[in-house]
């Protein structure tokens, strides 16, 4: 199978490529790297000026393409990969028409250059792709780099407790059964702001989770044990809880060769992704890459 890879040349990030690499290494999936273009005015503009501009724009592909190349042989020359370069209005809109005419199994995309360093910040290709596309779409945090010759070896599959987390679930199961990695079912809880005065509070809120916990604990057993095959060998489930979504995805462990797997929300055409707000918000706090699968 093929993954889709947008390139952006010219920036001091190659997270992207990295991510597509360690991908195409876990399941044995080749690259098709593409850079959109600017396409050319739709009418002919005189004085040779169209002319002119397709040149830019041809000479502008070939460059990107060059500098793909170079870094896909210093990240993993093993890796088959090609790149190209296809006129078109945006990033998004290419990587969206390549990955059908492709049949592609997933987008692969960076994060963008206003986040920092370790995090997963949408940029507006991503944004784009997160409520268009129709394949799963992974994200690179600002700066990721793989080992030389590493692979996904844990996949964390985000767990809400509801249908469309069974089939992340699922989805998430599709993903370690094709690439060997561990199975994770995580469930991230925000607790809310502490009653006043604290000590009429804070007892009703632990016992409130407590309960709610004991409640996600079943519904992971019932998810896990309704798995069809394959099932994966290595699996364990864990609830965090925090006072943000970034110090509840901090109670877990994160290593390097993780893969964290976020469920989209159904909104308009059902066949398209669509992140919720909770999603969202796991995904920026994520330390890993994060696959969105529909």
């Amino acid at each position: 199978m093929t993954l889709m890879v947008g390139f952006a040349p010219g920036k001091d990030d190659r997270s992207g490529l990295e991510l597509a690499a360690l991908l195409a290494r876990s399941d044995g999936d080749d690259l098709r790297i593409v850079t959109a273009a600017p396409a050319r005015w739709p009418t002919p503009v005189a004085g040779g000026t169209d002319r002119e501009y397709a040149e830019w724009a041809r000479a502008h592909g070939e460059a990107a393409v060059a500098e793909a190349t170079a870094l896909m042989a210093q990240i993993d020359p093993d890796v088959q990969a090609r790149a190209t370069w296809v006129e078109g209005r945006s990033a998004s809109s290419v990587l969206l028409s390549q990955a059908e005419k492709h049949g592609a199994r997933a987008v692969v995309v960076g994060s963008g250059q206003a986040g920092g360093y370790g995090q997963v910040h949408l940029s507006s290709t991503a944004d784009v792709l997160l409520h268009s596309a129709s394949v799963p779409v992974a994200i690179a945090p600002r700066g990721f780099d793989a080992p030389a010759g590493s692979t996904v070896t844990r996949a964390t599959c985000a767990f809400r407790g509801d249908e469309q987390s069974r089939r992340t679930l699922t989805a998430t199961a599709e993903v370690c059964a094709r690439t060997g990695a561990a199975l994770r079912v995580a469930t991230f809880a925000v607790r809310g702001r502490t009653m006043y005065p604290p000590e009429t509070g804070l007892r009703d809120e632990d016992m409130v989770m407590e309960a709610w916990i004991e409640q996600t604990q079943a519904l992971q057993a019932e998810a896990l044990a309704a798995l069809g095959e394959p099932r994966p060998g290595d699996v364990r489930a864990v609830v965090a809880d925090g006072r943000t979504w970034q110090s509840a995805m901090d109670r877990l462990d994160w290593q390097r060769g993780d893969l964290l797997v976020v469920g989209s929300s159904r909104a308009g055409l059902a066949s398209r992704l669509f992140l919720g707000s909770h999603a969202t918000k796991i995904l920026r706090a994520s330390p890993v890459p994060v696959l969105v699968v529909p």
